[in-house]
């Protein structure tokens, strides 16, 4: 096995209980073991070894090897984890920031391999895929009428450079099939979906995650920015979970002056290590603006709690998640993994946000954020609960807090109107794009030839889709009226035909015209 670097992993939710129950009757053919007081490091492999052995069904030892250290971790805390194997390879990949496969974006759609849209450059645009091809044979092997785990799906996919497989595509616009041979190649995977200008002076630049190139790719951005001539930044950190640690760092080095403290941590034994910026920063002086929200965690709250910290810059949204526990992966030769808590981190002020929890009691921990809405934090900052004895000092003397997430300077409501909270998630979902994808399957010829600005103006004020989109959801067993949301959902819808029709660039060109957050920045608003 070996020890990786510190990992801030992105959130997710495993929470598995364990009971064993011995009682009734029992003849033991042959002696127990015994165990001494001081052999309970050894206790698992015998009792793992005994069961093997000597139990009178045959069970899978595996699994209850994987149930038992999930259980343990379960008592630690919430964000130690085990790791399976089948989840540590795509979360791997994810991270690493690129793989090896025909590059395509795709869902299952009636049982078939739909293409939403090839990705742009990728192998299987080059060799002629197109959107709303279905994908019925890899090689040989049946992709269509089966439900197919994703492991043998992407196995199938996806391979080694320079390889090839050979697809068999319907293509309804045309109505025939067609064996397209695809060379497959690296594709990225980017942490950085768009740098684009908000107006002359101002850039952007949204950040997904925090893999392993995501610092590279920031840094691609900010220089593309600088040619343009910024002298604003806006940094987008909303639904970004988190990820490596470094990345962060390396991110806030870039906007911080030499020797300004980024972050510390603290570890077990009270040994505490902190990092500093360096003078290889490119936007060292300059406004700075941080968008954060409820599922901003980890590496998110590492970045803002040091552009705020040193009074670097203004975070803009709402309270963020409030993870300041640091991860260490442990990889095992079955590829599953553990990742362990090593230490706590602390913002340049010193403050931990990591938001209270109780060992072993994981699920109440994530339904944390049901009592924001329940509370009204959501929509009004006067309504999050702030423990004065958790009051820091920015390097500025301005009062920051500690004790559950990064505050935020301004505060942004939610765009969805009161009571409609969750309609604001589900328009961040595939199922916007998956709505899009089926109106556009019925007729795609409806926007042929357009180019952006005829779409925007076909586009414009149109609700047609609305009310399509309502029954859409009523159908997947979400009964939401959008009546009180209509523009914020028809932002939405359009943002995203745009960026099935033309791309990603498009699709943030709208979606970030009407967004409250952005608008709130470059109205000066603080």
């Amino acid at each position: 096995m070996k020890i990786n670097k510190i990992y801030l992993p992105l959130l997710f939710f495993s929470c598995v209980a364990l009971g064993i129950v011995i009682g009734g009757l029992i003849n033991y053919p042959v002696a127990k073991p015994s165990l001494s007081k001081n052999d309970y490091k050894t206790k698992l492999n015998r009792l793992i070894n005994f069961i093997d052995n000597e139990y009178v069904d045959d069970v899978k030892t595996d699994s209850i090897v994987d149930l038992t250290v999930t259980n343990i971790l379960a008592n630690l805390d919430p964000h130690s984890v085990y790791v399976p194997p089948s989840e540590q390879t795509a979360v791997a990949e994810s991270m690493k920031g690129d793989f090896v496969g025909i590059g395509v974006n795709f869902y299952n759609y009636n049982d078939t391999i739909a293409v939403i849209k090839p990705i742009e450059n990728g192998p299987a645009e080059k060799a002629g895929i197109k959107s709303g091809d279905r994908i019925l044979y890899a090689d040989n092997f049946k992709l269509f009428g089966k439900k197919l785990k994703n492991e043998v799906l992407y196995s199938k996919l996806k391979g080694e450079k320079e390889s090839s497989v050979t697809l068999t595509v319907f293509r309804k616009s045309e109505n025939k099939n067609l064996k397209i041979k695809v060379i497959r190649d690296i594709i990225p995977i980017k942490s950085v979906d768009i740098a684009i200008l908000l107006n002359k002076t101002t850039g952007y630049i949204k950040i997904n995650r925090f893999a392993e190139t995501t610092a590279d790719e920031f840094h691609t951005a900010l220089l593309k920015l600088k040619k343009s001539g910024i002298n604003s930044l806006v940094i987008d950190l909303r639904e970004n979970g988190g990820g490596f640690m470094e990345m962060a760092v390396e991110i806030a080095d870039e906007l911080l002056k030499d020797k300004e403290l980024i972050v510390f941590t603290k570890n077990k034994k009270g040994s505490i290590d902190k990092t500093f910026a360096t003078d290889e920063g490119n936007f060292e002086t300059g406004k700075v603006a941080v968008l954060i929200d409820e599922n901003s965690a980890s590496a998110s709250e590492i970045l803002a709690g040091a552009i705020q910290d040193n009074d670097r810059g203004l975070v803009y949204g709402r309270r963020s998640f409030g993870k300041g526990l640091v991860q260490r992966e442990m990889d095992f030769d079955d590829g599953s993994a553990v990742r362990l808590t090593i230490a706590r981190y602390f913002t340049p002020s010193g403050r931990s946000i990591q938001k209270p929890y109780v060992k072993g009691h994981t699920e109440e921990y994530y339904k944390e954020s049901e009592t924001r809405f329940e509370s009204g934090e959501l929509y009004e900052k006067g309504k999050i609960k702030i423990a004065d004895s958790l009051k820091f000092k920015t390097k500025k003397g301005r009062t920051v807090y500690g004790g559950g997430g990064i505050v935020p300077d301004v505060f942004v409501p939610l765009e969805a109107e009161h009571g409609q909270e969750s309609l604001e998630y589900i328009l961040q979902t595939g199922i916007v794009g998956h709505f899009v994808f089926e109106q556009l399957d019925q007729n795609r010829n409806a926007f042929k030839g357009d180019d952006f600005q005829k779409f925007q103006v076909k586009m414009l004020n149109n609700e047609t889709y609305i009310s399509l989109f309502e029954k859409y959801l009523s159908k997947a067993g979400l009964d939401i009226s959008l009546n009180k949301s209509r523009a914020l959902v028809n932002r939405y819808i359009t943002a995203e035909f745009a960026r099935q029709l033309f791309g990603e660039n498009q699709y943030y060109q709208i979606i970030l015209k009407e967004d409250k957050m952005v608008k709130t920045v470059l109205n000066g608003k603080n």
